[in-house]
């Protein structure tokens, strides 16, 4: 069967689990004899760059192409926020998006079309789409189809600004652009209900499957009462303030040596993080890693830390975390309750609460985990979270079954 992704951004241009999921489910669809083409976005290169081009084509074929606005979706941290406003506009109605995408549709002539992030993209992509009547199966990994930012903060749900004229006026318009694909998939309960309280996706299918994990199949993890003075955490994700790494850094300082943590991960705090790493023995930062040393880190580590503060749809790092046999410590805000059960498999925090975060971590410390029965259940419980069932139930969705 001829697939086309679409994706904002995509290998190696990513900068979070999106992508990451996004390239696993194109790889594992190619090795089922699928024909599966990707779109997305590349940074300005030239004017060669306006026009969509195959840029790589090894295991899966890639077209790329500069979407004409402000900037390229990756260097948005440094923006200010008027340009970052009017970069939500044009990507709104770009023109150039639709020129490029109905010209690979028709190139390519494919029997089902797969959207994941699109914003960065061009939001005509929808469109285009829409009117080409080709079957549309379109997983959403964020808000951000209602908050351009794609960013919900705990403690703001109720702000002015999320019921501000401008606000409601840029979800109509979504609305209106993105209408109703055949399916939509969301990881979790949590993302399908924010979107279905907010009228999206009318008469669109909505399923409810999880990420899928690796398809690799992690070492055997020892399992036994951990022994060291210190806990060692590990935090995997983007260096931003709304991913909660300024907490942990807190929770380092006034655990005195309790707690060693391993950060793996770029963003904006990158050189703040580097800095702290150099000045405190008890931070260790590894910088953007693979999976591969991901997976060691994993070996290493008593615990993995997701303290966002911000609404977390199904994040990617604890699907691997659980996967490799480590509890998670993690905010209980957006869909992360649907995989980290308190007392099971870790334990759930109130967002950017540091007490709450230190006394997660000192009963780790107090009573030693209980690993040589949690370890096979953690990796037991994964297998419903495979790549393979992931994508068998993708196959029957594209044949409309």
């Amino acid at each position: 069967m001829n697939i086309i992704f679409l994706s904002n951004l995509y290998r190696p241009y990513a900068r979070g689990g999106a992508e990451m999921i996004a390239q696993r489910i194109v790889q594992e669809l190619i090795a089922r004899g699928h024909c599966v083409v990707v779109v997305s976005s590349m940074p300005f290169d030239g004017f060669w760059s306006l026009s969509p081009r195959v840029t790589e084509q090894q295991i899966e074929k890639i077209y790329r192409f500069y979407p004409l606005n402000f900037y390229h979706a990756l260097a948005d941290a440094s923006i200010p926020f008027l340009f970052r406003a009017l970069w939500h506009l044009m990507d709104l109605w770009n023109p150039q998006t639709s020129w490029c995408i109905k010209k690979i549709l028709a190139k390519e002539k494919p029997d089902v079309i797969f959207t994941h992030n699109v914003k960065g993209l061009g939001m005509q992509a929808f469109r285009v789409v829409h009117e080409s009547g080709i079957r549309h199966v379109h997983t959403i990994h964020d808000v951000q189809l209602s908050v351009p930012s794609g960013l919900l903060l705990a403690g703001q749900e109720h702000a002015w600004i999320q019921h501000s004229f401008l606000r409601t006026w840029y979800e109509r318009q979504v609305q209106k652009i993105v209408r109703s694909p055949d399916v939509v998939i969301s990881p979790s309960h949590f993302l399908a209900q924010f979107y279905q309280d907010r009228h999206f996706f009318p008469d669109s299918k909505v399923e409810v499957i999880p990420n899928p994990a690796p398809d690799v199949k992690p070492p055997t993890r020892v399992c036994y009462p951990r022994q060291k003075k210190a806990l060692h955490v590990l935090f995997a994700g983007q260096l931003e303030k709304h991913k909660g790494i300024l907490e942990l850094m807190e929770v380092v300082r006034r655990m005195e040596g309790r707690v060693e943590l391993h950060i793996a991960g770029e963003g904006s705090l990158t050189d703040f993080v580097t800095e702290r790493s150099n000045l405190d023995p008890h931070v260790h930062y590894h910088g953007f890693v693979s999976f591969e040393h991901l997976e060691d880190l994993f070996s290493i580590c008593d615990v993995c830390a997701v303290p966002s503060l911000c609404y977390e749809n199904s994040p990617t790092v604890i699907y691997e975390s659980l996967q490799a046999g480590v509890p998670v410590v993690a905010s209980s805000i957006g869909g992360i309750g649907e995989l980290v059960y308190e007392g099971k498999n870790g334990f759930l925090v109130p967002p950017g609460d540091v007490d709450a975060l230190i006394k997660a971590f000192q009963r780790f410390l107090d009573t030693p985990w209980p690993l040589s029965q949690n370890c096979v259940e953690f990796q037991e419980e994964m297998q419903k979270y495979s790549l393979k069932a992931y994508v068998d139930r993708l196959e029957k969705i594209i044949k409309g079954a």
